[in-house]
């Protein structure tokens, strides 16, 4: 019992040192995160004006107020690069496909899945970590962002981003392992970002979707990603309301964990490596 605890201990260990291996090497990429805060600021000026101007000119009673579709629409911005479809499945594990080098990968005394899971959580945090703080230190006093309305939905809001990334890593992780049949990325991530997109409420924030779509939206995984976290930081989802999408965001990764370590035992076993 002993062995098996210290042996869970040193796999632990080695995906943490891998996933801090990693998160060091991507938070130095400080000029694309500029690059990319710009990009997303931009964006996200149009997107407020072009629903202030949908406000402004409806009679309608809308499902979310102004200050709650602007304050949506900048947290969308903030964690853009978390989403994904924000990049193309791992370009180092898509290179060691193509190459063959993806062998000394299978040759380790650790679990693949675990590997590449780790370093999806470290290739969706760092990113996001440099773009998100200089989002909100603009939009908050500048662009119309509000803060939480009280400090529980501030902790509903921290949790459930945890959540998500976890959630968004294990969904990266099976289209990366779909590399193993595909080899070129060009087919999924031309896919993906219209589901992700529209299911995450990045396209148009999912309350104003008509009532017939919303059934289907709220079932997808993709809401759990972006959708729920951000109404439990406007209130507009009560604090209370967290343990249920907690409660969603673990299904959904677990049913990706499981899906991703059936496709990758299927895909190392078929896996071809030419080459002397």
């Amino acid at each position: 019992m002993r062995r098996g605890h210290g042996e869970l201990y040193t796999t632990m260990k080695a995906y943490v040192s891998l996933f801090g291996a990693r998160f060091k090497t991507l938070i130095q990429y400080r000029a694309a995160a500029v690059a990319g805060f710009g990009t997303q600021l931009f964006w996200g000026l149009i997107r407020v004006m072009i629903l202030e101007a949908f406000f402004r000119n409806s009679t309608a009673a809308q499902p979310m107020t102004l200050s709650e579709t602007i304050t949506y629409i900048w947290l969308g911005q903030a964690f853009f690069a978390m989403m994904p479809f924000s990049a193309n499945p791992d370009p180092e594990v898509r290179n060691m496909i193509r190459t063959g080098s993806v062998a000394y990968e299978l040759a380790r005394p650790l679990d693949l899945w675990g590997l590449w899971y780790a370093r999806a959580v470290a290739a969706r945090s760092a990113p996001t970590l440099l773009r998100a703080v200089p989002m909100f230190l603009a939009a908050v006093p500048f662009f119309g962002m509000a803060l939480p309305p009280s400090a529980w939905s501030a902790l509903a809001w921290a949790l459930s981003m945890a959540g998500a990334l976890l959630l968004v890593s294990a969904f990266s992780t099976v289209i990366t392992i779909s590399l193993l049949w595909t080899i070129s990325s060009d087919g999924i991530t031309r896919i993906m970002p219209a589901l992700v997109l529209l299911g995450s409420g990045l396209v148009l924030p999912l309350p104003l979707f008509p009532e017939s779509f919303q059934a289907v939206l709220r079932a997808l995984p993709f809401s759990a990603m972006a959708d729920e976290p951000f109404r439990l930081y406007m209130g507009h989802l009560p604090p209370e309301a967290a343990p249920a999408v907690l409660l969603k965001q673990a299904l959904w990764t677990a049913a990706f964990a499981l899906a991703g370590r059936f496709l990758m035992a299927r895909g190392a076993r078929r896996l071809v490596v030419q080459g002397g």
